[in-house]
């Protein structure tokens, strides 16, 4: 996502910033104006950059934990932010490691619902959920099996609306020793919950709609493979299982499900990237062979651009983006070729992400 000016002195901060480095004004992130707002000079009232006032008040929290900078209207019926409304369960918070590995966790949940809801994509707690919805909860649990034997009894997915995640998916060096034992080249906390979170988009949107799980199989192949038996193959493989630049991801071979969430996680990670990227104003250099004389401009809004808008702007900034990791002695930060099979897949989950903001009406398909 893009960065924040400080609506008070304009010195541009991240996401995630509490206190302005700049003016030391507080700063708080409203999601009605996609911005930060800010209390300065003792002010007890929220402001913009305007100086108009709002009647917010900070997310319970932020009152409870320290744990959150998003700000909720003073007149809401919930006293959580748009994000933290959707906790069911918060680990336990007597045991000393807990407090910063949640406080990472819930950092990285907040750029998932800033990207969810800037897609304009449904988002019903477990509360609001009815007939023809499904409401999203998320289960964040301390795994003392996990942390003291290394044998983890709560394990990180998705079913029926409810995502979990095993508190020790925020221990870096945990989660390091398991991306290098399971072959995954990206493992984030941010990439586990929009896997995750693809999972739910598939039982809200594809699952109960009859054409659209026709669609969907069309592109993914068919779900009703037993999915117990398909991730048994996958990870008692003995090297012989052939991952095809059909896949994004060894994972995604595993079954249709899996295939759908990664695709949806790589989805959300472009419409991140370049906006980010568009929020700094960037333009490159095509690759030579792809567009030769045609400058590449992220002047387009990621989050409403079609398709090919997104992968051809996505092949020479991550290109440009790995160049960088390497002046740094570090890994591609973008280890991914997106085939014409993926992009068939990313086109697949852009319209239906485009379906679900128009409330249902028909997107037509990008053009080969």
């Amino acid at each position: 996502m893009r960065a924040f000016p400080c609506p008070n002195c304009r010195r541009l901060n991240h996401f995630e910033v509490r206190v302005c480095p700049g003016c030391q004004a507080t700063l708080g992130y409203d999601p009605e104006i996609d911005g930060f707002r800010f209390l300065a000079d003792g002010a007890t009232v929220w402001r913009d950059a305007e100086g108009e006032v709002a009647e917010v008040v900070v997310c319970a929290n932020n009152n409870d934990y320290r744990i959150c900078n998003w700000l909720v209207a003073s007149d809401d019926t919930t006293p959580m932010c748009r994000a933290c409304r959707h906790n069911r369960t918060i680990p336990d918070l007597s045991e000393p490691s807990v407090p910063s590995r949640w406080a990472r966790i819930e950092a990285a949940k907040r750029r998932l619902f800033h990207t969810l809801m800037r897609l304009g994509l449904p988002l019903e707690t477990k509360a609001e959920e009815g007939p023809g919805t499904q409401g999203l909860a998320f289960d964040f649990l301390y795994d003392a099996a996990a942390e003291q034997a290394g044998s983890p009894r709560i394990f990180t997915g998705h079913d029926g609306g409810v995502i979990t995640l095993n508190l020790i998916e925020a221990d870096d060096a945990e989660r390091e020793r398991m991306r290098h034992a399971m072959g995954e080249p990206y493992r984030t906390l941010l990439g586990h919950f929009r896997h995750e979170v693809g999972h739910h988009y598939w039982s809200r949107l594809v699952e109960t709609d009859p054409a659209e799980l026709e669609a969907f199989r069309s592109i993914f192949g068919d779900e009703r493979i037993d999915y117990q038996q398909a991730l048994q193959a996958h990870y008692n493989d003995d090297g012989s299982k052939v991952w095809t630049d059909a896949f994004v991801s060894f994972y995604a071979t595993s079954h249709p499900w899996e295939d759908f969430a990664e695709t949806f996680a790589h989805y959300l990670h472009i419409v991140d990237v370049l906006a980010t990227a568009g929020g700094f104003d960037l333009s490159l250099a095509p690759l030579p062979g792809d567009a030769v004389g045609l400058e590449v401009e992220l002047d387009f809004n990621p989050y409403t651009a079609d398709t090919r808008a997104l992968t051809e702007a996505m092949g020479p900034l991550s290109f440009a983006m790995n160049a960088i990791n390497r002046s740094m002695g570090q890994p591609d930060l973008y280890p991914f070729h997106l085939s014409d099979a993926i992009v068939a897949k990313l086109d697949y989950v852009h319209n239906l992400a485009a379906k679900a903001r128009a409330g249902g009406s028909v997107v037509e398909p990008v053009p080969a």
